[in-house]
């Protein structure tokens, strides 16, 4: 079974899906492989047709099944020292070398892997295979794809993610909210500022807010939380704005995140800069400018795992790994969307996050093994 998961990921790794380019011919190649195997097979494709998700079902199209679901996009590779070819997987010393080979396509390649199994132990119980674009730039497949599901009322009972944990639990993730705030100002020469509304200084302004809310945050961790750090966090990932060193620039932009740990965090932050900007900021640039502005865009709004008392999807793990010990990360996932549909959700796949995003991204061997032990014990449970 080793073997054959290999060459299944040598396949997938051979298809370059970073996140800006089409993941159709990846989806076509599993989509050929499901039902070869006896799936019902959906290709969901997005509104330019570029991107698609992919979501088969072993056994009745009914409530109450489990869905084993990962991400098809990988991250670039340029500007990145590699010292083979990203996408042409080399095995060398026990570890499998690619881009995706660790995030994730060794969880796909082995739930590829155990379909023909699957087709053959499924009954009552349906087995949904979920394959998604563009989890890195925001979750967005698998919030279309939970948009599809609602839209059929098919209500699976549990997920699991198989994004890399080493083959560790995670009951519990930080949410991942990302934006684009742009500023509107007027040009002008250098030498009269009060003439003109300066869009870097402005931006500057709204950057030392959002700093200030970055230090608030460590007050309103919430007890025992068991994050690290245990408090929401904010990023400030660009600024850009101006050109030249005599103009008064007209326009900024910057990029910025948060990574609430609970729902009202993510509020306080957002209605403290609106308010700041609104009664603040704004009044100041229109008294010179009327048609002054600043808009915030919402890249993405992912919402975190959240820890449960009870959780089908964990005690399942549990027992299909041995694993009694659960983890929560820093890192983002599409399990918040899944548990917003009312799923148990965890986290569980082979490879450690430390490898993924980097150059020379590699998944080991023997925790491929692994992922392909848990995914094999999980047909009795269908």
């Amino acid at each position: 079974m080793i073997e054959q998961t290999k060459r299944i990921l040598s396949d997938l790794v051979a298809f370059p899906t970073v996140s800006a380019d089409s993941n159709r011919d990846m989806i076509a190649y599993l989509a050929n492989r499901l039902e070869d195997c006896g799936a019902q097979v959906d290709i969901l494709a997005d509104d330019t047709g570029a991107k698609a998700n992919l979501f088969a079902t072993f056994g009745p199209l009914r409530d109450g099944g489990i869905v084993l679901s990962g991400h098809s996009d990988v991250v670039p590779v340029a500007d990145q020292d590699w010292t083979t070819d990203p996408f042409k997987m080399v095995e060398r010393e026990g570890r499998l070398f690619g881009r995706g080979t660790c995030d994730m396509k060794g969880f796909i390649a082995a739930t590829i892997a155990m379909a023909p199994q699957y087709a053959e132990v499924v009954r009552d119980r349906p087995l949904h295979l979920a394959f998604t674009y563009d989890e890195e730039t925001g979750c967005i497949g698998a919030s279309h794809l939970a948009q599809a599901l609602v839209a059929r009322s098919l209500k699976p009972a549990l997920a699991i993610i198989g994004e890399p944990t080493s083959m560790q639990i995670v009951e519990g993730h930080k949410g991942c909210f990302e934006y684009t705030t742009r500023f509107e100002g007027l040009a002008g020469h250098g030498s009269a500022p009060d003439l003109g509304v300066n869009a870097v200084e402005f931006a500057v302004r709204y950057v030392s807010r959002l700093l200030a809310l970055r230090d608030d945050l460590k007050t309103r961790a919430p007890p025992n939380s068991r994050f690290d750090p245990p408090w929401s966090t904010v990023n400030l990932g660009a600024l850009n704005g101006g050109q030249v060193h005599n103009v008064i620039p007209s326009k900024a932009r910057v990029d910025w995140e948060m990574r609430p740990v609970q729902a009202s965090d993510a509020a306080y932050v957002k209605d403290t800069l609106q308010t700041y900007c609104e009664s603040v900021l704004l009044p100041a640039m229109r008294a010179v400018y009327p048609d002054a502005a600043i808009e915030t865009e919402v890249i993405a709004e992912v919402a975190g795992l959240v820890p449960a008392d009870e959780n089908e999807a964990r005690r399942i793990v549990s027992e299909l790994t041995g694993a009694n010990d659960v983890q929560l990360v820093s890192f983002g996932t599409e399990a918040g969307i899944f548990q917003s549909l009312g799923m148990d959700v965890v986290v569980c796949g082979p490879g450690s996050i430390e490898q993924a995003h980097k150059a020379d991204e590699f998944l080991s061997v023997d925790q491929l093994e692994g992922c392909l032990t848990m995914l094999s014990r999980l047909g009795s449970k269908l």
